[in-house]
């Protein structure tokens, strides 16, 4: 069997993949190649030059260069050679890649800069033409060049026109009808001696008849009923005449229509159709724009009559109703139930919906012995899952089941309705753990909506407040039978029906990666609750390795404990995945948001499973390239972060380094053990406790019925702590422009940009808040202000501490940025005590065991690295102790607090505990900073930082290496499923027997059409 279309461009990828990591080991192993080699492995590249001449014409210029070619465009013979002779492998290694580490940049392809366009001169080159253009626009509107009185075919007058048709050809009565027989739907005029008048096909004498070939007569033609009948085509609403077969053999009235492509809105006296090829437009059209049924329809409206004059019949409900059906039978289409011998009758649970094939699905994709995987390797098999809700897609409660039936029955995506619905009401009243089901958990955690909300969420005048959804974290699918309607907030209840609802496709799956935003509460007793659902619905958890993880954006919400036991960057075996994918499928989807919440229930789920098939699909056919340019990028990433744990480990003690790694390895097989990402030493004085305790005096003078805050999302203390950490993005996006500087790539000036607009957007809706709470800051700064500043990090945020004294400021707003400026400078100056014991074992491990231009290069890398963070660090506190000095004369503060935060001398000042300068034990002194309340100063606290350190650059380093492994699995398993998918189609063909050879035969093409598309 050939293979199919996304199977041959897989492969290619595959096999680039392939050859391009075996060359790049090849080329750095070899460090010279042979001249005719070299030479041979170039091509010719054309770089054109547009310019405007004289004359005002563009002129095109063409240059040749001569360029290396890129891994991605050698010959077909080279790749097959690499293929035969290079076994490709990556092996989990005790803590890095070696097999990676010699792999250069230079090796990878690049994906290539997009050609700007010169759209501004293209526009003002027209503008200079726009009067020759409305000049033929008024022309077309008369006879043209076709005036004559006599029809070319000598008989008749000339004064019909086509406006579909091609070319301004004008024609007799009878020549337009012969040209348009089989043309109904094109948009004809007659000219009246002034002007051209819109006509209709029916006025003109054009009938249809169907039932026969064209241009056979019927002997019994019945005309539809009251011959009025509307069909809607993309560019239009028509009224036609058209005639049923009335013969003897002649079929149902639906299937003549069926059989000349419309769609019939009735079954019983149809009067209204719809074309194939509108129904196919709109579908399209609504997955790509996401436009409704009442704009498609209204917008045919007006291209047949945009005056409100001739308004055509309204077939708005009928043509509600035939999109529904084209979705639903295109559907069964798609899913091979037309090919199944009970037909639409046997459709299971989610067999219509579109497979991840990049999942692990069992007999479809796995490798044989997959369960059975050594424990290294085992997590290139685990199914990723991300748990969310989305409370855009609501429906209000307008009518109902009944009146508004659903097509799909849990056949695709959402759950099926009865049986979720049943289960929901039947299980409010069970108790679980003492308390009821749907009942708010305390919280271990932060307070987070998705709990403290779960039962408070305003459903008034909504049958739906939202939906729930289990998808692929790993790459961004809906899975079958995963969505459903929340009836309330994000309840346990709801969200656990869909997760085993989601489950019982893939219960055969031994390894689970499950990311949720709350999974640190909602795990807690998953398990336990699973006793009130269904025996079906019951998963073999104790012989799964099950892990919980929350999402990478969501996790910094959480408590530090939080952050280390299930963030995606420290658990073993997740690659770099981020388990934000549900977030960027609601973001495609929210957008039809608008109208499926008007719609009846079973419309609305009808619809969004659609949109979700087109998702899932559309992934499928960008997912050659999604790979290859995953693969491409992180090539170069694990390069370096492994490099970087290379370098870094060079600097450490064998010792420390042995223990370290076998603490590590002991957390990651058993994480109940000790924690080794969590820093162990402890300080004073933090800016987390400061916004705590401001956060708990606001919440009780809420509760005294004192509360001053002017916004409801931001307080005063939230105000000032934003601040402070805008300020700190300002200092850090300055550092990093200053290092990238005027020679970086284009990859690192976009990387900056992005940051830079996304800086430039918070700043600019924070200080719409700030003037709120300073009002006075309006006569300094005008509206446009942050608009016009060049850089992002010079524009003024003019913080309490900066305003100048005649300035009135909320003395409560003073205090707030007080308090978290001093713990702000405890906390840079316990970070600037750590780097400066890190500097300096750096030196002295440098000095003592590196040896050779190498190495030295290496290791002055790392302490560079260094010095940057101190200078960084020394200038944060300097801002921190100016606006300190700022606010105490405001305040009337006395100068006790310059006891402990002095001025910082960065030369004198910030020196390491330790130092090699000449001078006994008894003659050196310890620099004030060390001195300070909060200071890690002891030889325990630089070593915790030590450890902390390594631990993540080791992870780093190994989420890499996986990701390289994960994408070269997944590759494999794409491939392997549309194999079996082809192979599946193959077999569809002759699997039913049809009432005739017609419709056999196309059944038979279909199921080899869509075998050779894979």
């Amino acid at each position: 069997m050939v293979g199919g279309q996304r199977r041959r461009a897989l492969k290619h990828y595959q096999r680039d993949f392939y050859a391009h990591s075996a060359a790049a080991s090849k080329a750095v192993n070899n460090d010279t190649n042979d001249a005719p080699q070299h030479t041979r492995d170039v091509q010719q590249h054309k770089h054109s030059s547009f310019e405007t001449g004289q004359s005002g014409r563009l002129n095109v210029s063409s240059t040749y260069y001569t360029v290396p070619n890129s891994p991605g465009k050698r010959r077909r013979g080279d790749s097959e050679v690499l293929l035969e002779t290079t076994e490709f492998n990556f092996t989990t290694l005790d803590d890095f890649p070696d097999n990676l580490q010699n792999d250069t940049p230079e090796f990878v392809e690049f994906v290539r800069q997009k050609r700007t366009v010169v759209h501004g001169e293209a526009l003002r080159l027209w503008e200079s033409d726009a009067n020759l253009f409305l000049e033929e626009f008024l022309r077309l509107e008369g006879q043209g060049d076709y005036s004559q009185d006599i029809c070319v075919c000598g008989e008749e007058a000339a004064i019909y026109h086509c406006q579909d048709c091609h070319g301004s050809e004008m024609f007799c009565h009878l020549c337009m009808v012969r040209v348009h027989a089989r043309q109904p739907f094109h948009k004809m005029e007659r000219w009246d001696g002034i002007s051209f008048d819109d006509i209709t096909s029916k006025s003109m004498g054009i009938r249809l008849q169907l039932g026969h070939t064209s241009g056979v007569c019927c002997d019994n033609p019945l005309p539809a009923f009251n011959d009025d009948f509307v069909i809607i085509h993309y560019n239009g609403i028509y009224e036609v005449g058209l005639d049923f077969c009335g013969c003897a053999s002649g079929q149902p009235h639906i299937v003549q229509l069926l059989r000349v492509r419309l769609f019939p809105a009735t079954t019983v006296d149809p009067k209204t159709a719809a074309t194939f090829r509108a129904l196919e437009y709109f579908q399209m059209l609504s997955f790509e724009s996401k436009v409704s049924t009442f704009e498609f329809y209204k917008t045919a409206a007006r291209l047949t009559d945009n005056t409100g004059i001739h308004v055509p019949k309204d077939r708005y409900e009928s043509m509600l109703r035939m999109m529904r059906e084209w979705r639903f039978i295109k559907q069964m289409q798609r899913a091979g139930q037309g090919h199944h011998p009970k037909g639409i009758a046997a459709t299971e649970p989610g067999a219509c919906a579109v497979l991840c094939p990049a999942c692990p699905h069992v007999g479809k994709n796995l490798p044989d012995g997959w369960e059975n995987a050594p424990s290294e390797i085992r997590f290139l098999y685990a199914l990723f899952l991300g748990i969310d809700a989305n409370f855009r897609l609501a429906r209000r409660n307008v009518s109902s089941a009944t009146a508004d039936p659903g097509l799909n029955h849990g056949y695709a995506f959402f759950v099926e309705e009865h049986a979720y619905k049943s289960f929901i009401s039947k299980s409010i009243i069970l108790f679980v753990l003492g308390t009821k089901y749907n009942s708010v958990q305390i919280s271990s955690c932060s307070s987070h909506n998705a709990v403290n909300l779960a039962d408070t969420r305003v459903s008034r005048g909504l049958a739906a407040t939202g939906a729930g959804t289990i998808d692929c974290a790993r790459h961004n699918f809906k899975r079958p039978c995963s969505i459903g309607d929340l009836q309330k907030g994000e309840r346990y209840l709801n969200m656990d029906y869909l997760f085993f609802s989601s489950m019982r496709s893939s219960s055969d799956i031994v390894a689970l990666n499950i990311s949720y935003d709350i999974a640190c509460q909602w795990s807690k007793h998953i398990w336990t609750r699973m006793s009130a659902f269904p025996h079906q619905y019951h998963i073999k958890h104790h012989e799964k390795s099950i892990v919980f993880l929350v999402p990478k954006f969501h996790l910094p919400a959480h408590i530090a404990k939080c952050q280390t036991s299930f963030s995606f960057n420290l658990i073993k075996g997740v690659g770099r995945t981020d388990g934000e994918a549900p977030e960027r499928g609601w973001a495609d989807i929210n957008s039809i948001a608008t109208s499926t919440r008007e719609m009846g229930p079973g419309s609305r789920r009808d619809t969004l499973d659609d949109h979700f098939n087109d998702w899932n699909w559309k992934k499928i056919c960008a997912m050659g390239l999604i790979f290859r340019r995953k693969y491409n990028f992180t090539l170069i990433e694990v390069q370096e972060r492994v490099n970087d744990l290379t370098n870094f480990e060079a600097s450490l003690a064998t010792d420390e380094l042995a223990e370290w790694r076998k603490d590590i390895e002991a957390w990651e097989e058993d994480r109940s053990r000790p924690n080794p990402f969590e820093d162990r030493a402890t300080t004073t004085m933090t800016q987390a406790a400061v916004r705590l305790a401001l956060s708990t005096a606001e919440a009780t003078e809420i509760e005294r019925g004192n509360d001053v805050s002017l916004h409801d999302d931001i307080s005063p203390s939230v105000l000032i702590s934003s601040e402070l950490e805008l300020e700190d993005q300002q200092r850090r996006l300055e550092f990093d422009a200053k290092v990238v500087g005027q020679h970086a790539t284009d990859v690192q000036k976009g990387k900056l940009l992005q940051r830079v607009n996304a800086l430039h957007r918070r700043i600019d809706t924070w200080g719409r808040v700030q003037l709120l709470y300073m009002p006075g800051v309006s006569r300094l700064r005008s509206p446009d202000d942050v608009a016009t500043e060049a850089k992002v990090h010079n524009i003024n945020l003019f913080l309490p501490s900066s305003l100048p004294h005649r300035v009135l400021c909320d003395d409560r707003l003073l205090k707030h940025e007080w308090e978290l400026r001093e713990a702000q400078a405890y906390d840079t100056l316990n970070d600037l005590c750590t780097v400066l014991n890190l500097r300096y074992h750096l030196y002295k491990y440098k000095d003592t065991f590196i040896r050779g231009q190498r190495a030295n290069t290496r290791a002055n890398g790392i302490i560079n690295n260094a010095e940057c963070r101190i200078d960084a660090l020394s200038l944060k506190y300097s801002t921190s102790r100016s606006a300190l000095l700022n606010l105490a004369s405001r305040l009337g503060k006395n100068d006790n607090w310059e006891r402990s935060l002095k001025p910082l001398d960065k030369q004198k000042d910030a020196v390491p505990l330790k130092h090699d300068d000449g001078r006994t034990m008894g003659q050196q002194s310890i620099s004030w900073i060390w001195k300070t309340s909060g200071s890690n100063s002891n030889e325990l606290g630089l070593q915790d930082s030590l450890r902390v350190e390594w631990c993540k650059a080791r992870a780093r380093a190994h989420r890499w290496e996986e990701e390289v492994q994960l994408l070269h699995e997944e590759m494999r398993r794409v491939i392997a499923f549309l194999d079996w998918h082809a192979g599946w189609w193959d077999t569809q063909g002759s699997r039913r027997t049809f009432s005739s050879l017609q419709a056999g035969e196309g059944a038979l093409a279909y199921a080899q059409r869509q075998a050779n598309l894979r």
